[in-house]
């Protein structure tokens, strides 16, 4: 089949990666000519493992293009999926702001040929798809197509293995005819029996912000649960895993740490709260998962400066991780940009080593870091050190080299990475999330 997919960010590129590798023919447009211009010469604009390799192989191999132009793409195409961003709106009220979706479909609009379904890819509130159909009407009158939403499901650092096995699909139709065309996108799942969820497009858009509200409120209620652990005396790790054994709870996402951040659950759940304001509806639970998520920054803030004996000024501290999760180079509402610079503005000198954020920090970042080409480097002569990201590079540090480099062996470990014992036996003086 042949597929357009406007839009070539984290979304657009990896599922039109993945279309092509099932064997679709997939054209990737996007505006940005220099992003279209690397892409071509085989430069990923994004890091996630894997993406590279399967991208030249689909190019190579003829099934995987990209252009800027739009009309081409779209007139030879059976289906137009929609992968632009829906980023916030930048007057901070946590509507989305849909500006890129309505202009791509104005655009596309008057290119369509023959029967054509369009697909919003995106995550976009409730509406989006009538308000979509309601354009290309208004610019095509004579276009023949539907309008239908899938949203995705990607864990950034683990999109390709997401998509290729999934644990549901989801496709919101209204046609028959619609359904088929999806259908036969995702026919290379049926062999691995991959379960197919068709609704109406107004459950489907309300799906994904549902799934990103449930995620983010589990992750607020074990953070919540580590401040009570740090309050008793209790141990959040063996809490934690006593409750996810539980078949109705699960172990995932009941790993207590910094706050959540990333592209995702920050923006879906104010938007979500948006959505059901303006229905006449209160979501108490989603609103509180947010209050919990900003109040577990400030905690970890005073957590650091507890540990650094009440104040951080003059101090150096060498902070490893500024990305919002490991295997990813995305920096959106990571815990490090609310923490980093509060502890700058408090006086203290930051060290910091990322494996793949650097760049796009020195971008978001407050002057005045010292970047370091290793954990080691960064930790030099720090009087204390924040597990802030858990990259695979810092589960297994020589801790007697990382010992012998500080000024002080302070170990503030908010991803709960190591030991507390181990690293107090070797002189460390050790705090993590929620331990006793």
């Amino acid at each position: 089949m042949n597929i357009t997919m406007i839009g070539t960010g984290y979304v657009g590129l990896v599922t039109g990666t993945c279309f092509a590798e099932f064997g679709h023919h997939v054209t990737c447009v996007d505006k940005v000519s220099e992003k279209i211009e690397k892409l071509k010469g085989g430069t990923i604009p994004i890091y996630e493992p894997g993406l590279d390799v399967l991208v030249a192989k689909n190019v190579k191999e003829g099934r995987l293009t990209f252009t800027e132009d739009m009309e081409s793409a779209v007139a030879s195409a059976e289906a137009v999926f929609i992968a632009v961003g829906t980023p916030s709106s930048r007057r901070g009220d946590g509507y989305a702001d849909l500006t890129y979706i309505y202009d791509a479909t104005r655009e596309l609009a008057h290119y369509l040929k023959d029967y054509t379904v369009i697909i919003d890819k995106s995550t976009v509130p409730v509406g989006t798809a009538r308000q979509v159909a309601r354009i290309i009407n208004e610019e095509n009158p004579a276009a023949e197509f539907d309008v239908a939403s899938n949203p995705e499901f990607l864990r950034e650092g683990a999109a390709i293995s997401d998509f290729m096995r999934p644990d549901r699909v989801v496709i919101g139709v209204e046609s028959e005819k619609a359904e088929a065309v999806l259908h036969e996108i995702y026919q290379p799942l049926y062999l691995q029996e991959t379960p197919i969820v068709t609704t109406d497009i107004e459950t489907a858009e309300l799906t994904k912000y549902a799934a990103n509200a449930f995620l983010a409120t589990k992750i607020s209620f074990i953070n919540e649960m580590a401040l009570l652990c740090d309050a008793l005396g209790a141990d959040v790790v063996s809490l934690a895993k006593g409750i996810g054994m539980d078949g109705r709870i699960g172990s995932k996402f009941l790993h207590p740490g910094p706050g959540y951040g990333g592209s995702c659950f920050p923006k879906d759940t104010l938007a979500l709260l948006r959505i059901a304001q303006e229905n006449g509806q209160n979501l108490r639970i989603v609103e509180a998962a947010i209050e919990a998520n900003s109040a577990q920054k400030a905690n970890m803030v005073k957590k650091i400066r507890d540990m650094l004996g009440g104040s951080e000024a003059g101090k150096t501290i060498a902070v490893l991780g500024l990305t919002f999760k490991p295997e990813t180079d995305d920096m959106r509402d990571s815990p490090s940009l609310t923490i980093v610079p509060a502890l700058i503005e408090k006086g203290a000198r930051i060290r910091a080593h990322d494996p793949q954020g650097i760049e796009e920090a020195k971008q978001l970042m407050p002057d005045g870091i010292v970047y370091a080409e290793n954990a080691y480097e960064a930790c030099e002569g720090a009087d204390a050190v924040i597990l802030m990201t858990e990259w695979n590079q810092y589960r297994a540090l020589d801790l007697t080299r990382l010992g012998d480099c500080m000024n002080q062996k302070v170990f503030i470990d908010l991803r709960n990475v190591y030991k507390p014992q181990a690293l107090r036996d070797l002189g460390f003086n050790y705090v993590g999330v929620g331990r006793s």
